[in-house]
């Protein structure tokens, strides 16, 4: 079947196919898959090579920074360390140069000897352990096949792990939830080995085979997890729990941090023993066969696998779900819960909520009103922003958010006590609701335009008169005949209608009687406009409010001066189009004003007026190349600081954060048109320092992510 390739950025690779210990809960033993019988015990060296081989082909091929690749089993360390040593070793060899390789092993930690961990230090392995709880925990289900306890060896494991020379091994403990275990004990005992990370996951059950429900209680899942979560508050959160924090991200706006959780596309596939691809190995629970793809190392390829129905069902976000859930209020947190535990053998296969549908709204709305998480915090298109696969929409969205922030603060001078004192507010104000009215598109155009948010801000620090309302409402009325007259206040001997033009006029009155007429006479003189197929901007010189920009902005230009802008820009335009097309619509649908600057630009300076009002400075010869890379930084600056008008993404106070979030987010796009070769690896190496950054926020790293998509 053709379809999407989505690139699968995480492998689950089985090296041993049996296990030490029998896990009553295991998804691979006990339930309805039983594969594993007629699988090989240990993987061959030739599937490693070949695995290693179609891995690092496919990081190529799909420019994936990073690639994660689980060592799993069964019991992986029962490879022996032979074998994981060349396991270790053909991954690492295949992917240097080509992909960060993050390599983790999957443990239940009986075997995890010295001799182990020094290979793991070698060839830099993160260790995983299963660990359930406490004694009476662990050992309702994690015992030896003669009905022996674990706990004791596996706390031995976890104690040589924590030593100073391994400790930086330790990726953290995975608990399986049992209702029937105190949480609270449970919770303090994992707490009491000092893990870098706990990871609490839910029983895999499925509609035909539901999890143990407890009566007294219709969500007890949820019950225990929230449990857990007063506990580790009241300790003051002293490792992160993959669970809780992805809860939090993704109702942030953000991504999640499990596969169980969230919209994202499924990014992973495992590879089994004999070297067959398999989907998720969660969807053993379902019915025997569910993992299958019928593909395989030695014959396809990772894009092949990824094209296979079944990968490409959990690839569509919230348009796969079930009706029940897209019209869930906590779907884009919850995601539908794990795919597997949708299943229902009635012939509805997956789609279904899942069989843990009222725990997981239960834990959700619990753990939003406990942490005060902001749900709607991501404008529209917020994804498309951040990876530049805007056609256009996501800005004209973005321009009306705009809109509303100048709308508030226009309300605020309105108000009491910081009422204007300009004698023509209370009149250009009462126009402007009329207007309202009449047509809400006349009062959208004036808040729309784009120096009229600075002039509000400088107003309400009292730097600026508010008597330019009049200016504004007049701007959109006379032309269209929508009043007969305004009186507008006068400056320099000109009245200036802000995206219009200016009168000249003869007065020494502050104000003056405006009329439609007035704009058609040959004292006025018009914005003169730019147009280059899709575009069509305002070259604005004139606009009183324009000198926000950072830089002295350029008195009138002669009609001789206008010509090599027009030349000049049509050249960098098409540039522009040429080799970033999804920009090009974009600043299509959002630039609305160029303004000639006496200057250069600083390059760290953002617009006042957002992604709608771009400064540009023209050298003697300007560089079609250089224009068309100014324009894009400028443009992509002003996206990211209309955005933060709304959207919290990282912590103010962190400026420097801010600063490499704002240069890497313009040069993931300006590295097409920059003709002074900055490469892109050096990006990528910035966009690498940025995801690393603390104070971002779970929208901010959602944004960054967007970023790193766009590499």
């Amino acid at each position: 079947m053709a379809g999407p390739v989505i690139p699968l950025r995480q492998l689950v690779l089985k090296v041993h196919s049996r296990c030490d210990l029998a896990c009553r809960h295991c998804y691979v033993y006990e339930h309805a898959d039983q594969s594993w019988m007629s699988r090989p015990r240990v993987i061959a060296e030739e599937t490693v090579s070949r695995t290693a081989q179609r891995l690092a082909e496919h990081a190529e091929a799909h420019g994936l920074a990073s690639v994660q690749v689980i060592l799993h089993g069964g019991e992986p360390l029962l490879a022996g360390p032979a074998r994981l040593r060349l396991v270790c070793e053909q991954l690492r060899t295949a992917l240097h140069g080509v992909s960060e390789l993050d390599l983790r092993i999957h443990t239940n930690g009986l075997q995890l000897t010295e001799r182990y961990l020094d290979l793991f230090a070698e060839y830099h392995v993160r260790v995983g352990i299963s660990l359930d709880g406490d004694r009476a925990a662990n050992d309702r289900y994690r015992l030896y096949r003669d009905g022996r306890s674990s706990h004791d060896k596996v706390l031995a494991a976890i104690g040589r792990l924590r030593q100073d020379r391994y400790r930086h091994l330790f990726a953290g403990l995975l608990c399986t939830v049992d209702v029937r275990n105190d949480p609270v004990a449970a919770y303090d005992a994992l707490a009491r080995l000092q893990p870098p990370r706990i990871d609490f996951l839910l029983p895999h059950a499925t509609w035909d085979a539901p999890p143990l429900r407890p009566e007294g209680s219709d969500t007890p899942y949820a019950d225990w997890l929230l449990a857990v979560h007063d506990r580790w508050t009241e300790q003051g959160c002293p490792m992160p729990v993959r669970l809780f924090d992805s809860v939090i991200s993704t109702l942030g706006g953000g991504p999640a941090r499990t596969e169980s959780l969230g919209l994202e596309s499924a990014d992973v596939v495992v590879i089994e023993t004999d070297g067959s691809y398999e989907q998720a190995d969660s969807l053993k629970t379902a019915y025997d066969g569910a993992p299958v793809t019928g593909k395989d190392v030695v014959h396809h390829t990772f894009d092949e696998v990824s094209r296979h129905p079944g990968m490409v069902a959990r690839q569509h976000g919230i348009d796969a779900l079930s009706a029940q859930c897209r019209e869930c209020p906590v779907v884009r947190s919850c995601g539908g819960g794990l795919f597997a535990h949708r299943y229902r053998g009635d012939g509805s296969g997956f789609d279904n909520p899942s069989v843990f549908c009222a725990d997981l709204k239960q834990l959700i709305e619990s753990l939003g009103a406990r942490t005060g998480v902001d749900v709607g915090r991501a404008v529209d298109g917020f994804d498309t922003l951040a990876d530049g696969s805007d056609d256009g929409t996501a800005v004209r969205a973005l321009a009306e958010v705009r809109q509303g922030v100048t709308l508030g603060l226009l309300k605020e001078l309105n108000a009491e006590p910081a009422r204007p004192a300009g004698e023509l507010w209370e009149a250009a104000w009462q126009l402007a609701l009329d207007l309202q009215m009449r047509d809400e598109a006349l009062l959208a155009s004036f808040l729309s335009h784009p120096f009229t948010r600075p002039w509000a801000v400088r107003c309400l620090d009292d730097t600026a008169s508010p008597d330019h309302l009049a200016s504004l409402v007049a701007a959109v009325a006379l032309p269209v005949g929508a009043v007969d007259t305004v009186e507008v206040p006068v400056a320099a001997g000109f009245v200036s209608l802000p995206g219009a033009g200016r009168l000249r006029v003869d007065t020494v009155d502050r104000t003056a009687a405006l009329t439609p007429d007035a704009l058609r006479g040959i004292r006025w003189e018009p914005v003169r406009r730019l147009r280059f197929g899709r575009f069509d901007v305002a070259l604005d010189d004139i606009d009183p409010h324009r000198d926000c920009l950072g830089v002295p902005v350029h008195s009138r230009l002669t009609d001789d001066e206008v010509t090599p802008w027009h030349q000049v820009l049509c050249q960098a335009i098409e540039l522009i189009a040429e080799r970033l097309p999804g920009v090009a619509a974009q600043m299509a649908a959002g630039l609305r004003v160029l303004t000639p600057l006496a200057a250069p630009a600083d390059p760290a300076a953002t617009s006042a007026g957002g992604f709608a009002a771009l400064g540009l400075h023209l050298p003697e010869a300007p560089d079609p190349a250089r224009v068309a890379t100014d324009l894009v930084r400028g443009f992509r600056l002003g996206i990211l600081d209309v955005l933060l008008d709304e959207c919290e993404l990282y912590d103010e106070a962190d400026t420097r954060t801010g600063a490499l979030l704002a240069d890497t987010y313009a040069r993931a796009a300006t590295d097409a048109v920059d003709t002074m070769g900055r490469p892109a690896d050096r990006t990528r190496a910035q966009w690498r320092r940025l995801a690393g950054a603390t104070s971002l926020t779970a929208l901010g790293r959602r944004f960054v992510d967007g970023i790193g998509r766009s590499l």
